[in-house]
């Protein structure tokens, strides 16, 4: 039986996501299966999907809109396969169906699910999105967000306009690894576990957890420009996906209602400031990101009613140059 995330929940009421199951790597050494070509890749995306949108992030930032293609699916999700049950990211049939999600240009899917089934006939995981897809060798090369976005900070720099820019540099390195990995459990996927809890006490769990991690953040870049230091790196991108979404969604729809990003400073200027960086605001559809979650979990949200606000303007001044 296919699966998606709010499957994921275990007997205590906590939920637990699985990994991710493609993961190969485009690679520059001699002789890799997937060398880095300009034209060869496709990135498949959802707007509303964290995960697909810091790869997107990556790709945008990086200037690899001319070497690698990418397109969106619609928001909420469908069924994915006559005479199945499972709900799932589907492509439109029209390219004025959903504005920002596209019909499938390299096979003419249906959903997502096909090109995992195209990719592998016995797969028998989630049909998750990011999905990189090798135009060449007709598979996925990989469905792992946190892998994508290396091969696309360092693999593609011959044929990136900002090859220059690093966002995982190696003086900071360990640091990253070390901030991921607390923002990751906490954060990211920590109001997950706050949205799916099926239980008072795990979700209670979930709650304080992300508060206390929220909390720290607020600390850090109240001394510092960014997560790591004076320079931007893929820890911010990473939590700047589920930041900009917390108010309008997480809030709301997962009970993360605590506090909101506006009532922290330091992380509220933050966001606005790498919403504004050049190329970043195209990854951001707040109208994708409503309809997905408000429509796409009626164990939830039965109704699919989509609240109005509260319509954040992240293009509003900041006060991070306070610590250029």
């Amino acid at each position: 039986m296919a699966k998606t995330a709010v499957d994921e929940t275990s007997n205590s009421g906590a939920f637990i996501r699985s990994p991710s199951t493609f993961r190969n790597f485009i690679s520059r050494d001699q002789g890799a299966a997937f060398p880095p070509e300009s034209g060869r890749y496709h990135l498949y995306i959802s707007y509303a999907c964290p995960w697909a949108c810091r790869c997107l992030s990556f790709l945008k930032i990086k200037g690899l809109d001319k070497a690698i293609s990418f397109s969106s699916v619609k928001p909420k999700w469908e069924r994915t396969k006559e005479g199945d049950e499972h709900m799932g990211w589907v492509f439109p049939v029209s390219g004025v169906e959903e504005p920002g999600a596209a019909i499938d240009p390299l096979h003419g899917s249906k959903s997502i699910r096909e090109l995992y089934e195209l990719a592998s006939a016995n797969y028998s995981g989630k049909f998750t999105v990011p999905v990189f897809w090798d135009k060449k060798l007709q598979t996925i090369v990989s469905n792992e967000s946190a892998e994508i976005i290396r091969m696309l900070n360092t693999e593609f720099n011959d044929v990136a306009e900002n090859k220059d820019l690093d966002l995982y540099p190696d003086q900071l390195r360990t640091q990253i690894d070390e901030v991921n990995e607390w923002i990751y459990d906490r954060i990211n996927n920590g109001v997950y576990r706050c949205g799916f809890a099926t239980k008072q006490e795990p979700y209670d769990k979930a709650v304080e957890t992300l508060y206390e991690a929220l909390d720290k953040c607020e600390d850090i870049l109240g001394k510092h420009r960014y997560l790591c230091g004076s320079s931007l790196t893929e820890a911010d991108i990473r939590l700047f996906v589920t930041l900009i979404r917390f108010d309008e969604v997480y809030a709301v729809h997962f009970k993360c209602n605590k506090k909101l990003l506006r009532e922290y400073p330091n992380l509220f200027n933050y966001t606005k400031e790498i919403f504004q960086i050049p190329g970043m605001s195209s990854t951001v559809n707040m109208d994708h990101i409503k309809k997905h979650y408000y429509g796409s979990h009626p164990s939830i949200n039965p109704y699919g009613i989509i609240p109005h606000g509260p319509n954040i303007n992240f293009s509003s001044p900041h006060d991070r140059e306070r610590f250029s």
